[in-house]
């Protein structure tokens, strides 16, 4: 009796330590970074700063490609987007219609402007979250910003959409057009919310992203209101959302 006793107990604490192996190999994964950063001022002028995940494993080679390609057709002035272009490439070719631009039209002064500025928001063992802010200036009125946040699942590396992060769509939605209200009442008081929205119900961001301190709602210049407005950002804290997000 106490020999099948103890071989029970045996299979069960074998059994306890594979699922804590497991538990802890998932919760020990991490994705290292690094920063990669490029510069040229010979044509354009060309600053791109972005985190390079280090580690050698089929996430980070993942997480690396997609963000590279993001950034790279950032640079891109023409429709079609590619999927497999080099940053690098992608800013000769930026730099080389900018001498083109100055070839055709000498008496411009004015030189074209490519920053590009990626940072990790947030990072845990499911998630990690990286803003990627662009600023481009072809010689127009005024350049262009525009920020987006990219999650990945960090044991993946698979870049995650906002329907993989939002449980409930209608219930986080009251939450973040009760604080947009707030947002848009302290800098603009006559706006209705039909006039942020051009004529158009309430929408969530394009992007959302992930800092220690919450969920970041975050609207891009013309996404939302004119182009005075500008971006219009604030972070919900995840106690209050934490029933209709998948990580908090």
């Amino acid at each position: 009796m106490f020999n099948k006793i103890t071989s029970i107990l045996k299979k069960t604490y074998c059994l306890f330590i594979c699922i804590l192996v497991l538990f802890s190999c998932k919760e020990d994964i991490s994705i290292i970074f690094s920063e990669k950063n490029i510069e040229s001022s010979a044509g354009a002028e060309i600053s791109v700063n972005y985190p390079k995940a280090t580690s050698t494993n089929e996430g980070s080679e993942l997480i690396n490609s997609t963000l590279e390609n993001y950034i790279a057709n950032q640079l891109n002035l023409g429709d079609e987007l590619s999927k497999n272009t080099k940053i690098e490439d992608a800013l000769k070719q930026f730099n080389n219609e900018f001498i083109s631009f100055k070839e055709e039209f000498p008496e411009v002064s004015h030189k074209w402007e490519a920053f590009i500025d990626g940072e990790i928001t947030y990072q845990s063992p499911e998630l990690i979250c990286i803003a990627v802010n662009s600023y481009l200036d072809t010689g127009g009125a005024h350049g262009n910003t525009h920020i987006k946040f990219l999650n990945f699942d960090a044991q993946t590396g698979k870049l995650l959409s906002k329907e993989d992060l939002i449980l409930n769509t209608d219930e986080l939605s009251k939450v973040v057009e009760k604080k947009l209200k707030t947002e848009i009442k302290a800098n603009a008081d006559d706006q209705s919310m039909e006039d942020v929205f051009f004529g158009k119900d309430f929408q969530l961001p394009e992007s959302i992203g992930y800092s220690d301190e919450g969920l970041i709602i975050l609207y891009n210049t013309y996404e939302i209101a004119s182009y005075a407005q500008g971006i219009i950002e604030f972070t919900i804290p995840f106690e209050e959302i934490s029933s209709f997000i998948t990580v908090n």
